[in-house]
């Protein structure tokens, strides 16, 4: 356990305006520790940083801050991790840019947990929501801890199906971990804290500001062995995980889908750069080198459902791309009376979802 002035002075350090992660690293390699850091001289600092920056230091960083912040620490579910933890993720350490810093609420022992990153469109599909969530839990249940950035979508989905399982799941966020973004995602952060974690480098009531996501998308990649796409466009942030997660050396894993759906587009394009197509579990499991070590006893979701004999049929006509009602009329030749009564039966029983546009696809 860290000593209250030791969890100041790398507070302090964190807190301090204009320092950034390269300079710490440096002032750390340099003195030791934050606390030879203050101790030291104006001119010993500039022998490792800019002038400004050596008097901001010997100023010291806002008393105000540094309270907020000791007082969050008094919750027994938040804390710090910094470099010169044991439990600092071991994965981290081999990253370029590690961040000196990281805030905690939750579970901090998910920290030392085999992971896997799960990214994927905020927009996404029914298919892909309920892809991301399966993966997620049968991933979980093997052993491997589900990382992502508590996104709507495809990182909503991923986080669920992590809980689900049993080796939980951590966010890692882009503001402080006094905010809750986006506020939609109140009830999950909330049981993240109980279940699972959420980290962030950024200080407390740091804001969300958009230059922040991308840069935390390299501890997403960064803490796992593997990182998979479910659904992305060709210009998705997923695709910056994605890229992040093979100059860190890490495996990327992608889910094709539809040629003619844009969010499948990113994922074919993963694949035709040497990105491992995945099918199910197993072939991550297979990409990763990775043993299970947890025994699921979870039904598998993909469990027969009833279904009648028309509407099983109707089934083969939509196939797994999205269609309208007029496309399945001329395939089906059924009224579309007939048709809608049959697609609310099958929304109903799960087995299909609408999208805009009067469309509707698959499931499963």
């Amino acid at each position: 356990m860290k000593q209250a002035s030791d969890i100041e002075s790398w507070l302090s350090l964190n807190l301090i305006n204009g320092l950034g992660d390269e300079s710490i690293r440096r002032l750390l390699v340099a003195f030791g520790s934050p606390t030879a850091i203050f101790s030291a001289s104006t001119s010993a600092l500039e022998q490792t940083v800019k002038a400004p920056i050596a008097k901001a230091i010997r100023q010291g960083a806002d008393p105000g801050k540094i309270s907020a912040t000791l007082k969050w620490l008094e919750d027994p579910a938040n804390s710090i991790v910094t470099l010169a933890d044991t439990d600092y993720p071991a994965q981290l350490l081999n990253i370029a840019d590690p961040p000196p810093l990281l805030y905690l609420k939750g579970q901090r022992n998910l920290l030392k947990s085999s992971a896997l990153a799960v990214v994927g469109s905020r927009n996404a599909t029914p298919q892909g929501i309920a892809n991301a969530e399966s993966f997620s839990e049968a991933a979980s249940h093997a052993g491997l801890c589900i990382i992502s950035g508590m996104a709507l979508g495809i990182d909503t989905a991923a986080h669920l199906g992590g809980l689900r399982g049993a080796a939980a799941s951590i966010a890692v966020v882009g503001t402080g971990l006094d905010i809750v973004y986006p506020a939609k995602n109140h009830q999950l952060a909330h049981r993240l804290a109980r279940e699972g974690a959420l980290i962030s480098e950024f200080p407390l009531g740091t804001p969300a500001i958009g230059r922040n996501f991308p840069r935390r998308n390299r501890i997403i990649s960064g803490m796992s062995q593997g990182c998979l796409v479910v659904e992305a466009a060709l210009r998705s942030g997923s695709l910056i995980t994605a890229r992040q997660a093979l100059e860190q050396g890490r495996e990327v894993l992608a889910i094709p889908g539809s040629i003619h759906s844009p969010l499948s587009k990113g994922c074919h394009a993963l694949i035709k750069q040497g990105a491992k197509l995945v099918e199910n579990t197993q072939d991550i499991l297979d990409e990763l080198n990775y043993q299970s070590v947890i025994v699921s006893d979870s039904k598998s979701k993909e469990t027969s459902m009833p279904c009648s004999t028309e509407n099983t049929a109707l089934l083969a006509h939509l196939g797994y791309d999205s269609v309208d009602i007029d496309t399945l009329c001329i395939r089906s030749g059924l009224t579309a009376e007939t048709v809608s009564a049959m697609l609310l039966t099958l929304e109903l029983d799960g087995l299909i979802a609408s999208l805009p546009g009067g469309c509707y696809q698959r499931i499963q």
